[in-house]
């Protein structure tokens, strides 16, 4: 390696860190105050707490309390697991037919599903609301379809592009050695489509557990989940428990933190192959 390779290098690893400082100094301030008493985190946002502004778990104990995390972590879960899992099942199914079932309709079908991500949410979410309303969906079983179509078209798109990195003589094979349809996608396809099915995983997990504005139109107070139960938070005429508040975002993206940390190391890989060209 010659010097003007070590300084290349070292140009990258220190760009690199400073991108990673950026990106982590927001959470990191957050933690930071979440052991501070509410007062101080105004007047002393970016320093470290010491003996006057040490709280310990009272802003933790205080907003656990306040917003019914408990509970909030329940619905938020059970829209997020079961979301997730089904998205990965049938976009995976779907984009494995419309792939290697080449003709007018599975090509049209395609790009119905992947024009979808081209359409704003703020059109459609007021018209949204009032069909989840009329058909009985404002409720944590009824969001689980409603996420289904918002998150068909990237995860689609992103599976079709790894389909076609799968050579087709290994489905052929299966096929001549008495494999049903059924039985080739779960015994033979969807297991070469881990990678993809983790990043797919990621994406979505992170999309539906951060989001607010979906579960707040259709399901509103009824089943608040953690992003919706941590603005109640704040209190009338702007004030707001910034410590409790602090507490809460820190416990919110503690779950999906753990999660993209165990499968991280799949989302390249699963990007990366899904790019490829048919």
């Amino acid at each position: 390696m010659n010097n003007r390779e070590r300084i290349s290098d070292t140009v990258k690893v220190i760009f690199l860190t400073v991108l990673a400082a950026v990106f982590l100094a927001p959470i990191l301030i957050v933690l930071m105050n979440s052991f501070k008493g509410q007062f101080f985190i105004s007047d002393q946002p970016f320093q470290l707490p010491n003996s006057e502004t040490w709280a310990g778990l009272n802003n933790y104990i205080n907003g656990m309390v306040k917003i019914g995390f408990l509970k909030a972590f329940y619905y938020s879960f059970i829209i997020t697991v079961p979301s997730v899992l089904t998205l990965v099942l049938f976009t995976s199914m779907t984009a494995w037919y419309i792939t290697r079932v080449k003709g007018k309709v599975s090509q049209a079908i395609f790009y119905i599903i992947v024009a979808s991500m081209i359409v704003p949410f703020q059109m459609v979410m007021f018209t949204m609301s009032k069909m989840a309303n009329i058909l009985s969906l404002d409720n944590p079983l009824g969001i689980i379809i409603i996420y289904w179509g918002f998150g068909a078209g990237l995860s689609v798109f992103m599976f079709a592009g790894f389909v076609k990195s799968i050579p087709l003589e290994i489905e052929e094979s299966a096929t001549i050695d008495g494999c049903n349809p059924v039985q080739l996608f779960f015994s033979i396809v969807f297991p070469v489509l881990k990678p993809i099915s983790i990043t797919v995983s990621i994406l979505n997990a992170m999309w539906i557990w951060n989001d607010y504005l979906l579960p707040y139109l259709v399901i509103g107070n009824n089943y608040r989940t953690i992003p919706i139960a941590v603005q109640y938070l704040q209190g009338g005429y702007g004030s707001r428990d910034m410590g409790a508040l602090m507490a809460m975002l820190i416990l919110a993206i503690v779950p999906i933190i753990i999660f993209y940390m165990l499968c991280q190391k799949h989302i390249i890989k699963g990007v990366v192959a899904g790019a490829v060209k048919g």
